[in-house]
């Protein structure tokens, strides 16, 4: 990635979440209050994530299921609020934080958990160049990847051999022809 490209994708991300922050801040705010009150914990989740040169961070999301200690013999384990939250994406607002801090830029390839794509190849890796981000194609694409895969005998063999992928198809397309239009054209497409 060009230092112009550095600099234009940084700058667009720093204003638009700081913005999105300072907008969507009270219901951020409301969403982590029913989320801590229903969990009986910190609203907030944070998981590590592999992020731009395989580096890892921790992703912030609102929470939307019980702790394993929390659960108390119920088979549900997504709460209420949550379900409602992830319709919606809100579990997804507090990422505007990632994206201030640095790790996450609005659109690009959606961070993975380890195991994935730290584990990307060849030409593949060059995804690992830019940040990852809140949305982008492959996220697009697969809005429903928790229902998809929820209808499958195997989900993560699903995942593995062909939702995985074609996301790495997707992300590796969408880098090497970023422009800024085109991530306001996700950007709307996400909305």
């Amino acid at each position: 990635m060009s230092l112009k490209v550095k600099i234009i994708k940084r700058s667009f991300d720093l204003i638009f979440s700081l913005l999105a922050i300072f907008f969507l801040g009270p219901l951020i705010l409301i969403a982590w209050i029913i989320a801590s009150i229903e969990t009986r914990s910190n609203g907030f989740f944070l998981q590590k994530r592999v992020g731009q040169y395989a580096k890892e961070f921790y992703i912030i999301k609102i929470k939307t299921m019980f702790d394993e200690s929390n659960i108390k013999g119920k088979s549900i384990r997504i709460t209420k609020s949550g379900a409602i939250f992830r319709k919606f994406k809100i579990d997804e607002l507090p990422q505007f934080f990632n994206i201030l801090i640095g790790d996450m830029s609005v659109v690009g390839p959606r961070p993975d958990i380890p195991g994935y794509a730290d584990n990307l190849i060849g030409e593949e890796r060059y995804i690992l160049d830019f940040k990852p981000g809140i949305t982008g194609p492959a996220s697009i694409k697969y809005k429903n990847e928790e229902l998809l895969l929820a209808n499958q005998e195997n989900p993560q063999e699903f995942n593995d051999r062909f939702i995985w992928p074609d996301k790495v198809k997707i992300n590796l397309h969408y880098v090497q022809n970023w422009s800024l239009f085109g991530d306001l054209k996700y950007i709307f497409k996400s909305l």
